[in-house]
């Protein structure tokens, strides 16, 4: 989509801190860390959220949790990470560009989401 924050990012029309790329995955660093690492995981293909996973671009999503495997070694999260996705508005999506929210580098509090 021509007007999507996270699109014109991997695209390399805004920068970012990448951490992540390949033909179908772009990761980089939040601008606003809730962690002492705090990446996001995206598919290159526009897909809005969650509720637009379907299964013709499901095989993205996998390739995303694909790569955040390989992210969390690179970053050496090897305490353990958690990985977030917000949906919709009430679910705290901000950018309606499907992403995943990498958090890790502590200990992370059980109640935090």
């Amino acid at each position: 989509m021509s007007d999507c924050l996270f699109c014109k990012i991997a695209a390399g029309e805004i920068p970012s801190t990448c951490v992540y790329s390949d033909d179908d995955v772009f990761a980089f660093r939040d601008i606003n860390p809730q962690a002492p690492t705090h990446i996001l995981v995206i598919p290159r293909q526009h897909i809005a959220c969650a509720d637009e996973i379907t299964a013709e671009n499901s095989a993205l999503v996998a390739k995303c949790f694909e790569a955040i495997a390989k992210i969390a070694r690179q970053e050496g999260l090897t305490g353990g990470y958690r990985v977030i996705n917000n949906c919709g508005e009430d679910g705290g999506q901000t950018v309606c560009h499907l992403h995943f929210h990498i958090l890790g580098g502590k200990k992370l509090s059980e109640r935090m989401i």
